[in-house]
């Protein structure tokens, strides 16, 4: 029996000759490059293989064909939705075969049978959408809902939160249709029809093993094939219940008829607070009489400070179908702390910690990493708080750290240990505690999965867990459907070692990889922290995240988060991407990242793209000529501040008007040069006496005194001339450094005189820094780290930092790109400047300077409707709590959108990037502003988000400052600015 990808039974096709003829007979997309073979090495375990090529098949004809071509080259095939496994098995030598591209539809919904048609590719959620109309749903439902699929879902049987209630995938699943390796193509459900031949008769031979070996277990024992004992005759021969967790060898689905369940009306959440994690554990399996939905646990090292949770050290989740329902659970559980929540919105805040532990559980105590490997083990639930407390004590016995949670009614725990898996000794260490953890887990009669299959990473120890003769079965079981062995070839069956293939050994260490130098260290670093849990290719439409807007815009992998960090990971690997830091895949990829930070926050893990793509571009254009845009938009401070000296606002705007800048896109004008620059009228005001700030050398320096009064400096500012409308009555109770940002600063110097008119009328005396000033966010974003590392060391040397942090005068910041770019970038890039971190501590943002050093200040009451955008960067970097209240306060009403605007300073400029820029607009903001009524302030803070809603709709955009400004009486405007405040 030949053995396709293993070296037995002859040699292989070439990949030349295999992708010429895949190309020549499948009308999807076939790829054998270097960027499509690197984006699939990984899914979202610690393994890696390296595959020969990608097929992106049509429908059930392309599977076939490419299954049989594959075949007949001897080539082996895997399966693959969205990546999200977790123990290697959507990964392979192979040709992988990408079924979310075109097979992704729901075929057809029987809201009558509860049932529906759905292709392999499709998403949970989109699923979930469709059905929701007939008060259905589908029962299982993984934390990675918004990007699993349901083909992926049938491979591993899935499970999910609700499957207390509603069972695993293969509990939901009727029909299937599969592709077998070599093109057959059967149709199984239950009985015997459609079954591979030889089926029938292993199943006559093997019944008592199936049933001693198989039966009797609990609801979670998903490992191996341990659904065969569904083909018993007692149990109605069901074919596509056996197949379901079978991970990819067998064969491929093409089609499933799922089953569907009444969603519940109005679901309730009880959240029982223990003392405890074993305590917790051990009251989960007492709740299940009461017909729980969910039975979810969380600990404390996970959960840590998060709001609405009721006292305790570990947390009971228990939905039930009703607010009633909940609160009987309540008044039976002893449960120290409880509360009951029936606020959908409240629900899904509280359910969104749960989701997220996937990704929050791999940062371990003190910043490390934690993986995955043991994810997802399941015993008996009445056996759970005894496992528990062992599984603890064999983790503090090897010096491991981890962070237990996950579907405590039904015994399965998830979680991710802090190994050492890129040296020798911390293989080893992981070889052996996976070893005993095995023994622990059988011990307890549990499984080694529970829910996501076993992969290479538990595959090796099933012996331990059902004995030879089983295992021997699922050989046997194998073969008959797969007799090539060129499905999934390393899984479940003749599997490879667990510690084998660890995507951590192809990284550079320190001193290793590309050039050796530190950055090839500290990005290896980066882009190792993505897990792939994939958050990034959430389909997830009006949520508050950002990440990932350029693949909600294209949908391809390759411009998501999760697949920029592989392709740089193959970059510092060198095997398929072998050109380094002049990588023309990864710079494709890397062209369309915005760098809204987004992922910064929303992904799990924190990959923080953004920072890669600049240290890529400062890499990959050194010693380079650069594209025309890094130095015209790169460049702009430079560029803005020759203008304003030559004082040619008026010629370059005029010119602007009928020529382009060679080098950006023709789609867009270019924002006007304000005629007088923000400093240039704050300098214009009536002279205050004596000066805020004290000579320091040739240059001046602005106000950071002591104290938010500016006690300690030589003389402080006069209080200011307000405008008539608001005259002080007392001093300044504090002083704040108004910083004069570039977009502020020459582009819309109207922000500027806003934001001094309503932080004065606040009692707050207002300075500003008497020379330039700068960020350096042009820079960065556009790679030139070089020279943000210089003009922010001669913004410091402007600025007087010697007093400590605690006392500098807060910086008020209105741009929040700058801002953002303060706080991070700026120490990042100078960590040996004790000024950086220093002037870093000192950013406010205009909200949260008025609410720390004004906070008995009343705003004006605008009493409006608001809509606009929250700036990504504010979201990722900054936050919006404080501004959220000050739009309260003053009567603005209604919710900013999420998303990225697409504009995102220079990217929506540059060539290529219109089309990307107006569909990342088109996902959330221009909706927003469509469904404005009349009378709604049109809010953006940020001068990209006001560019491009001026640009590509009928509204102008204002920055907080300026609503507010307008709501004290009369716009602060070009032609205001003369009357106001001289």
């Amino acid at each position: 029996m030949r053995r396709a990808g293993t070296g037995e039974g002859g040699s292989v096709t070439s990949p030349g000759k295999l992708e010429r003829t895949l190309r020549a007979n499948l009308r999807g997309e076939v790829d054998f490059g270097a960027a499509a073979r690197a984006l699939m090495t990984m899914d979202a375990s610690n393994y890696r293989r390296v595959p020969v090529g990608v097929a992106a098949p049509r429908d059930a004809e392309d599977v076939a064909t490419a299954l049989r071509i594959c075949a007949e080259a001897g080539v082996p095939v895997v399966p693959r939705g969205g990546g999200t496994s977790i123990a290697g098995q959507a990964t392979g030598t192979g040709v992988v075969l990408d079924l979310t591209r075109h097979m992704n539809a729901v075929v057809s919904v029987d809201p009558g049978a509860r049932t529906a048609v759905v292709q392999p590719g499709l998403v949970l959620d989109r699923l979930r959408d469709a059905v929701r109309p007939y008060g259905l749903t589908f029962g299982p439902d993984p934390s990675t809902h918004s990007r699993c699929t349901l083909g992926g879902m049938i491979g591993n049987n899935a499970c999910g939160a609700h499957s207390v209630a509603w069972g695993t995938t293969a509990d939901n699943v009727a029909e299937l249709a599969v592709t077998a390796y070599g093109g057959s193509a059967h149709r199984i459900g239950t009985g015997w029809a459609g079954a591979p031949e030889g089926l029938r008769e292993l199943v006559a031979a093997n019944l008592a093993v199936l049933r001693t070996g198989l039966s009797g277990g609990f609801s979670r024992r998903i490992s191996g094939y341990g659904g065969l004992d569904a083909l018993l005759p007692e149990r109605g021969v069901q074919l596509a219940r056996a197949f379901c967790g079978s991970e990819g060898t067998l064969g491929v689905v093409t089609e499933a008829v799922v089953r569907l369940v009444e969603a519940p009306r109005a679901p309730a959440l009880a959240v029982l607070g223990y003392a405890d994690e074993s305590a917790a554990a051990d009251a989960a399996a007492g709740l299940l009489p009461y017909g729980p939905l969910t039975v979810e646990g969380m600990a404390q090292d996970l959960v840590g400070g998060a709001a609405g949770l009721p006292r305790g050290g570990a947390w009971l989740f228990v939905e039930m179908r009703d607010e009633g329902a909940a609160r009987s659970l309540v008044r039976a559980a002893d449960a120290l702390d409880s509360v009951v929540v029936s606020d959908p919105a409240g629900q899904r805040a509280l359910w969104r910690i749960r989701e997220d532990a996937a990704g929050t559980a791999t940062r371990g105590p003190g910043g490390t990493m934690a993986w995955p490997g043991w994810e997802d083990c399941a015993v008996p639930p009445a056996r759970l708080g005894a496992y528990l407390r062992e599984f603890r004590a064999l983790l503090a016995r090897h010096g491991l750290h981890g962070s237990p949670y996950g579907h405590f009614g039904e015994g399965c725990v998830h979680v991710r240990i802090d190994f050492d898996l890129a040296s020798a000794a911390g293989i080893g260490r992981f070889r052996v505690f996976s070893e005993e953890l095995a023994g622990l887990v059988v011990a307890h009669g549990g499984s080694l999965s529970g829910e996501h299959g076993d992969g290479q990473a538990r595959a090796e120890l099933l012996p331990r867990m059902y004995g030879p003769e089983v295992v021997g079965l699922f050989g046997a079981y194998k073969d008959v459907w797969d007799p090539a062995g060129g499905m999934n070839p390393g899984m479940l069956v003749r599997p490879g070692r667990l510690d084998e293939n660890l995507r951590f050994a192809v990284l550079p260490g320190p001193g290793a990889g590309p050039g050796g130098s530190p950055s090839d260290t500290g990005l290896s670093d980066g882009v190792a922290r993505c897990v792939g849990v994939a958050k990034c290719r959430s389909t997830e439409v009006g949520g508050p995240g950002v990440m990932c807007p350029s693949y909600r815009a294209t949908g391809e992998e390759q411009h998501s988060t999760r697949g920029r960090a592989r392709l740089l990971h193959e970059m510092l690997a060198g095997e398929i991407v072998r050109d380094g830091w002049r990588s023309a895949e990864v710079a494709e990829a890397l062209d369309l990242c915005l760098g809204c930070k987004g992922c910064r926050s929303d992904c799990p893990v924190g990959v923080d793209m953004a920072s890669y793509k600049a240290e890529f571009l400062h890499r990959h254009w050194a010693g380079r000529i650069r594209p025309v845009a890094h130095y015209a938009l790169g460049g702009l401070p430079q560029w803005l501040r020759t203008i304003s000296t030559l004082r040619a606002a008026r010629l370059v705007n005029a010119a602007g008007r009928v020529l382009r800048v060679p080098g950006l896109v023709r789609e867009r004008p270019l924002p006007a040069v304000a005629s007088e620059p923000f400093t240039r009228w704050w300098r214009r005001r009536e002279e205050p006496a004596p000066p805020a700030f004290e000579a320091r050398g040739p240059e001046r320096s602005p106000g950071f005194g002591k104290g938010r009064g500016g006690e300690g400096r030589p003389q402080g500012p006069r209080p200011p001339t307000a405008p008539p409308t608001a005259p002080p009555t007392a001093p300044p109770t504090a002083t704040v450094t108004l910083w004069p940002d570039t977009f502020t600063e020459h582009l819309s110097p109207e922000t500027g005189r806003a934001a001094v008119r309503v932080l004065e009328a606040a009692g707050l005396g207002v300075a500003v820094p008497p020379a330039p000033v700068c960020c350096g966010l042009t820079y960065i974003s556009t790679g030139r780290l070089d020279r943000a590392r210089k003009v922010l060391h001669r913004t410091l040397d402007a600025l007087a930092l010697d007093a400590p942090a605690e006392a500098a005068t807060p910086v008020v910041v209105l741009e929040p790109s700058c801002a953002a770019a303060l706080r991070t970038d700026l120490p990042a890039l100078l960590p040996d400047d004790p000024r950086a971190t220093r002037l870093a501590a000192s950013v406010r943002t205009f909200a949260e300077a008025l609410e720390e050093y004004a906070p008995q200040w009343q705003p004006p009451r605008l009493d409006r409707p608001v809509a606009g955008q929250t700036h990504c960067h504010q979201h990722a970097v900054l936050g919006d709590t404080a501004d959220r209240r000050l739009r309260e306060r003053a009567g603005l009403v209604g919710e900013l959108s999420g998303g990225c605007c697409g504009l995102a300073g220079n990217f929506g400029f540059e060539p290529g990037h219109y089309e990307v820029s107006v569909a990342c607009a088109e996902e959330q903001l221009l909706p927003s502003l469509r469904a404005a009524g009349a009378g709604t302030a049109i809010l953006a803070d940020g001068f990209s988000c006001r560019t491009q809603i001026a640009q590509l709709s009928p509204h102008r955009g204002r920055h907080l400052a300026e609503l507010l400004a307008e709501a004290m009486g009369g716009a602060v405007t070009d032609e205001t600015a003369a009357r106001w405040p001289v």
